[in-house]
């Protein structure tokens, strides 16, 4: 099988964060299986707030937006606050999303996974919106298998062996899926 361009992109900017260690363990596997990507932290990225405005001139808007067009698949690990994906998932979606003033939208087509970190096992829907928007705005596929991980996973530092399967599980569709797109016959940009 080849070899793709698989990043996760850890999207928290707590500095103890959970969905961090979920995106270096899903990185891991990605890159046990012979994949390239790694993660990519916004923590170091140094993306700020979207203004539609001055973001596009900025170091990290050019390098996240690279790594997002260039990727065969993305990943996204994020906590889950308030029933909802972090707003700095928004904010990358944003800036990486825009169009307009000669700008393309980063995410046409990718497959993108999602990998969140949750207080309780109660807001697994969460992620419906922003499944949603990049389904319909960038025609993205969403991996149906969401790594959703809640507090009560964990055995200690270590997820629980049932919960290890799911993001293994999770993370060997997100591969099918990018193999499979790679021969697509279209390609899609701003369309209803």
């Amino acid at each position: 099988m080849e070899s793709l361009n698989l990043p996760v992109v850890s999207c928290s900017l707590d500095p103890a964060s959970v969905s961090r260690r979920l995106a270096d363990r899903a990185a891991e596997r990605l890159r046990s299986a012979g994949h390239r990507g790694g993660v990519i932290d916004l923590v170091d990225a140094g993306l700020g707030a979207f203004d539609n405005d001055r973001v596009f001139g900025t170091r990290a808007f050019e390098e996240l937006h690279r790594a997002i067009s260039d990727a065969d698949g993305i990943v996204l690990a994020f906590p889950i606050y308030n029933w909802a994906p972090s707003s700095t998932v928004k904010a990358l979606v944003e800036a990486t999303g825009a169009t307009g003033n000669g700008r393309r939208a980063a995410w046409f087509d990718k497959v993108v996974t999602f990998v969140c970190a949750a207080g309780l096992p109660h807001s697994t829907m969460a992620t419906g919106a922003l499944a949603q928007s990049l389904m319909l705005d960038f025609k993205c596929v969403v991996n149906p298998y969401t790594a959703y991980f809640s507090e009560r996973d964990w055995e200690g530092e270590q997820l629980r062996p049932d919960r290890s399967e799911r993001m293994d599980k999770t993370m060997d569709v997100h591969v099918e899926l990018a193999h499979l797109l790679q021969g697509r016959t279209y390609s899609s940009d701003w369309e209803i």
